[in-house]
C-alpha cells in the first residue's frame, strides 16, 4: 500500500483511457484518498469515468485559467482534509491551429493559449495546493510531459508548451524544496487517449515507438505510466525532485534508425571473441 493514507488531487480524468484515470485507479488500490477535478462541458465525462473507479470519489470544479476556481479549490481541500499530500497535473490544451504543421502561421493568441493552459497552469495548481502541503509537512507535485528535447512533426506549439512545462517544473522544485515539496514530471510515450486523438499524425508517432523502443511500447496501456506517477507521489520518491522520468520503453535514448544499405550488408563491425 505505497500510498496508504495519502490525500491526493487528480486532474485530467476524461475517459477510462486517460492516463489520469489509471493514476486514480492505482492510487485508490494503493490506499490513497483522492478527489478528481473537472469543469465545463467535459465534467460529465469525468463524472461518468469516476463511476468506474474502485471507490466512489468526489469531483471538484477546476478550470486552471479561472482564478476563482483555484481559490475555491484551496478552500474546499482545506475544509475537506486540512492538508494535501500530492497532486497530479494532467492538463494540456492547444487550439487546433497551433498544431498540425503550421508552426509559422499559427496565431500568436493560440500559441499563448497553449502556453498558459499547458505550462503556466502547473504553477497555478502548485500555488493552490502548497499551503495545504505545508500542513502535511511536504508533498509531491507530478505533471505529465511529452519529450520536449526535440521538435516533433505536427506537435508545434504544444511542443513549445511542454518545453516550458519542464522549465516551470524545475523552478517549482527550486522554490518549494525547502518546504519539503517535490516537483517532477513523467515523460510518457504516446498513449491512445481522448487528447491524443486531437494530435495530427498520432498513429504514425505511436507506430514509430512500437518499432524503435527497446522495450517495445503498447499505446493502449497507460498502466506503466500511472505506476511511475504513483511512485513519484509516494514517500519512496522523497529525495527526488526536478526530475523528468521517461516512461517510454527507452525510445527517448535511441537515435534515428539508419537507412538500409542497398547491398543489405550491416554497417556494424564483425563480432570477435577473446582468444
Amino acid at each position: 500500500m505505497m500510498l496508504a493514507g495519502k490525500k491526493l488531487v487528480i486532474t485530467g480524468v476524461l475517459t477510462k483511457d486517460s492516463i489520469a484515470f489509471e493514476v486514480a485507479r492505482q492510487a485508490q488500490e494503493q490506499g490513497a484518498d483522492i478527489v478528481l477535478t473537472g469543469f465545463g462541458r467535459t465534467r460529465r465525462m469525468t463524472e461518468r469515468s469516476a463511476t468506474r473507479l474502485p471507490e466512489p470519489v468526489d469531483i471538484l470544479e477546476l478550470d486552471v485559467n479561472n482564478p476563482d476556481d483555484l481559490t475555491a479549490l484551496t478552500a474546499d481541500l482545506r475544509e475537506r482534509w486540512g492538508s494535501v499530500d500530492g497532486i497530479l497535473h494532467a492538463i494540456a490544451h492547444a487550439p487546433g491551429d497551433a498544431l498540425g504543421g503550421g508552426f509559422l502561421q499559427a496565431p500568436t493568441a493560440s500559441a499563448l493559449t497553449a502556453f498558459q493552459t499547458s505550462a503556466i497552469s502547473l504553477r497555478e495548481v502548485a500555488v493552490a495546493v502548497t499551503p495545504l502541503m505545508d500542513e502535511a509537512g511536504g508533498g509531491s507535485i507530478v505533471g505529465l510531459d511529452f519529450d520536449a528535447t526535440v521538435a516533433w512533426p505536427a506537435y508545434d506549439w504544444m511542443g513549445v508548451a511542454k518545453a516550458a512545462l519542464e522549465s516551470v517544473s524545475r523552478y517549482l522544485a527550486r522554490d518549494l524544496g525547502a518546504r519539503g515539496i517535490r516537483c517532477n514530471l513523467v515523460s510518457a510515450g504516446p498513449i491512445e487517449t481522448a487528447a491524443a486523438g486531437g494530435i495530427p499524425g498520432f498513429d504514425g508517432l505511436a507506430g514509430a515507438w512500437q518499432s524503435q523502443a527497446p522495450l517495445g511500447w503498447d499505446a493502449t496501456d497507460a498502466a506503466p505510466v500511472a505506476s511511475a506517477v504513483c511512485f513519484l507521489l509516494s514517500d519512496h520518491a522523497r529525495a527526488i525532485t526536478a526530475e523528468v522520468l521517461h516512461v517510454d520503453g527507452g525510445y527517448h535514448a535511441m537515435g534515428s534508425p539508419l537507412p538500409s544499405l542497398s547491398s543489405g550488408e550491416s554497417t556494424a563491425p564483425p563480432l570477435t571473441t577473446p582468444a
